[in-house]
């Protein structure tokens, strides 16, 4: 039978946390988006502001959270390279922190609590395509080590106080994901390439754009995470959720082109330290276990993104821009996972 449950989402004004607020609200529940928008815009929840079974809590997860909640998903934690390199410090803080945050509140409820861990657990991958079971390759002192390493580090603490109190703890491992709500300057290579191609500007490659990325359409995923959140108590692993079509840099940036009718030309540039060079999910234990595999392939999903970044442009939508010093910010060619 249906049960109408009270849902915590850390990083709800994100991404990926307005999409799956909105999931949750549409199927009856009562849902809680926590955010100290950093990263998150609350535009992307002004069609959920009238929703009795909605509210917003302006928080930081990296300070204890008081609520009564009968599950908790985190989201929190910047997923971009050009943010989460902006301030290191507190990404560390917000992945470790925020995981013990969450995770003591999970405990004292006795609820279940949900990770949103990144597939740059894996680093640069020496194994191909990516599987669970592999410990990864990550430089851990690396421009990108704030991220990677704090979500390596979230999962520790996810695992291990799932053995020491039993926390129920579920933990997927993101690919890259893209879509609409996306920021326009959050250095992720979808919405680089299409905010560059419909404004006629130069698509920026870095390197050759012969690396790979596997792209997963934000419906697709959010399917993933209520189906592993949803999923029986057997389910501990970590769980890859991605699509595993494969695509070098350089074709998306040729398929952004052909779809939008833009002139730009591509300019290529340095690539930055640690940028992985293959990435591709096993989704064996998603299929098996989950009963999970992506539905929406790349041109379909580009279409619907590609959309919304037109209509953002053409009615004059500001667009946010954080003034970041170049020789901080060490943007991937792929993007954050998330």
């Amino acid at each position: 039978m249906f049960r109408t449950k009270r849902i915590l989402v850390t990083g709800g004004a994100g991404f990926l946390g307005s999409f799956l607020c909105e999931s949750l609200l549409a199927d009856g529940h009562e849902v809680i988006c926590l955010d100290n928008f950093h990263t998150g815009a609350r535009a992307n929840l002004q069609h959920l502001l009238h929703n009795p079974r909605f509210e917003i809590m302006r928080h930081d997860v990296t300070l204890p959270i008081h609520a009564e909640v009968d599950e908790i998903f985190n989201l929190a934690c910047p997923a971009s390279p050009v943010h989460y390199q902006t301030d290191p410090v507190q990404t560390v803080k917000t992945n470790v922190h925020g995981a013990i945050n969450v995770l003591d509140l999970a405990r004292r409820l006795k609820v279940k609590v949900f990770q949103a861990s990144t597939s740059e657990v894996y680093g640069d991958p020496a194994i191909h395509p990516q599987v669970e079971s592999y410990w990864g390759n990550v430089n851990p002192i690396g421009y990108r080590a704030c991220y990677d390493e704090g979500k390596r580090c979230a999962e520790t603490l996810f695992f291990d106080f799932h053995r020491q109190y039993g926390v129920d703890i579920r933990v997927a491992r993101i690919f890259n994901t893209y879509g609409p709500r996306m920021l326009p300057d959050d250095g992720r290579v979808v919405s680089n390439f299409i905010v560059q191609a419909l404004r006629g500007a130069p698509i920026t490659i870095y390197g050759e754009g012969q690396q790979t990325r596997s792209f997963c359409y934000v419906d697709d995923l959010i399917r993933g995470f209520r189906a592993l959140m949803d999923a029986p108590e057997g389910v501990l692993l970590p769980v890859n959720l991605g699509n595993p079509a494969e695509f070098t840099i350089r074709q998306l940036a040729d398929l952004v082109i052909e779809m939008t009718g833009s002139s730009s030309r591509i300019v290529h540039r340095p690539l930055p330290q640690d940028d992985p060079t293959q990435r591709r999910p096993d989704i064996t234990r998603a299929a098996e276990q989950l009963g999970w595999q992506p539905l929406i392939p790349l041109r379909e999903g580009l279409t619907r993104t590609i959309a919304y970044f037109d209509e953002k442009l053409t009615a004059g939508t500001p667009m946010r821009f954080m003034p970041v010093p170049l020789r901080a910010v060490h943007v991937a060619a792929g993007g954050g996972a998330m």
